[in-house]
């Protein structure tokens, strides 16, 4: 199923964001994170379309290795096939 998937990827993520990163960033990926697990489990579209934002926004901000990024995109790949919207529909 695309969602449990999506969870796993995002379950990835945070292991590959504790080996990389350190400090407040860390913190706030982590939160958002986790927040976008708990989104993913409740079918919150707003939540997660938000939460997506935030992390990728965050990741924007940092010096990763690509396999995070990669996480990061599976994640959004899956929820997308899904039927979740990961991204604003306004241009």
């Amino acid at each position: 199923m695309s969602r449990d998937s999506a969870q796993a990827h995002v379950q990835t993520l945070i292991t590959l964001l504790n080996g990389q990163l350190a400090g407040e960033i860390r913190e706030r990926l982590l939160a958002e994170c986790e927040a976008l697990i708990v989104a993913i489990r409740s079918f919150h579209m707003e939540a997660i379309r938000f939460r997506m934002f935030n992390v990728d926004r965050l990741l924007a901000t940092v010096e990763v290795a690509s396999d995070v990024r990669a996480a990061f995109a599976e994640a959004r790949r899956e929820l997308e096939a899904a039927g979740f919207h990961t991204r604003s529909l306004n241009p």
